[in-house]
């Protein structure tokens, strides 16, 4: 993405980031601001959009372009109501079904794009076919900062699921090895008639597809999966569920 490369020198010293950026973009104050709230000034690398931003000698100022490649389309499921939170170290983001996470025309990628941050790159994976919370981290700092949260597996990770017919236990926990492996899945019925179930599902690991495979082990695929379980449209009775 093209960028404009700005150098903070010694007379600008003490200068707030609005009027550095009034001053060498020939900008009123106005349209300054609006580069900030845009999200689209970076010093150092960090995006910043505090006017009263201190400046030093040395800094470096980036102003990204507001306008994505030709070769991507946002379409409406990635723009800025898709981003729930944002921080200058993170960014939550609603990831819709059928999108990737990361790689190629993904919520990542996408992302990226709409607001001007080649570094954003999402801490964790969410199924193409799963919509959720998905976590980005804004710089490569904050990105090591957490990753070993996800490993110590301090990081609670926790789904809704309708799935296929009545499930009676409130509460269960599923071990069904995949793939060879120990895999561990906490199960709450929430709600339920005869033809599906409301689950609330906690992972304790992080196996391929675990939830799907899990589900299928004791009888009660996910509605819907297309890989797993049934691809037959689901009902109005258990649309009512």
């Amino acid at each position: 993405m093209n960028a404009t490369q700005l150098k903070v020198r010694l007379s600008d010293h003490g200068a707030t980031l609005l009027a550095f950026l009034a001053a060498h973009q020939q900008l009123s104050n106005h349209k300054a601001k609006a580069l900030l709230d845009a999200r689209r000034v970076f010093v150092n690398g960090q995006r910043i959009w505090m006017a009263r931003h201190r400046l030093e000698p040395g800094d470096g100022v980036e102003i990204q372009e507001a306008d994505p490649p030709s070769g991507f389309t946002h379409g409406p499921l990635i723009s800025r109501e898709t981003v729930l939170y944002e921080s200058s170290d993170y960014l939550i983001a609603d990831k819709p079904a059928g999108m990737l996470a990361n790689g190629p025309k993904s919520l990542e990628f996408g992302l990226r794009r709409l607001l001007g941050n080649p570094a954003l790159t999402a801490v964790h994976r969410l199924d193409r076919d799963t919509s959720g919370c998905l976590l980005f981290a804004q710089q490569a700092q904050a990105e090591a900062r957490i990753r070993p949260l996800f490993v110590q597996h301090r990081i609670r990770k926790m789904y809704h699921a309708i799935v296929s017919g009545f499930v009676p236990d409130p509460e269960q926990e599923i071990t069904h090895p995949i793939d060879h492996r120990s895999a561990r899945t906490l199960v709450r019925t929430l709600d339920a008639n005869k033809r599906a179930s409301h689950l609330w599902i906690e992972l304790e690991t992080g196996r391929t597809h675990q939830i799907r495979r899990h589900l299928v082990a004791i009888g009660h695929p996910l509605l819907g999966d297309q890989q797993y379980a049934t691809r037959r449209e689901v009902s109005p009775q258990e649309r009512t569920i």
